[in-house]
């Protein structure tokens, strides 16, 4: 077991290599859209982000399918 002088040097190493680690590892913005995308069209299966850009999405490319109740009253 460390102890004094050795033990400070041995948890800012620690320190260090962790800091390292977690900015290696970063931010994933492929994951952070992903998860960004909450809304799912039940014809298409296509993701969305918003109820506006999804009653979009519904009146442009299905517009003969019926709007799905949670669509009835967003402001397009």
């Amino acid at each position: 077991m460390a102890r004094g002088h050795q033990k400070i040097q041995s948890q800012q190493k620690n320190a260090k290599k962790q800091a390292e680690q977690k900015k290696k590892q970063g931010h994933d913005q492929k994951t952070a859209a992903k998860a960004a995308l909450v809304y799912t069209c039940s014809v298409c299966m296509t993701q969305m982000p918003d109820p506006k850009t999804f009653k979009q999405h519904f009146e442009s490319k299905h517009p003969k399918s019926p709007m799905p109740p949670e669509l009835a009253d967003v402001q397009a």
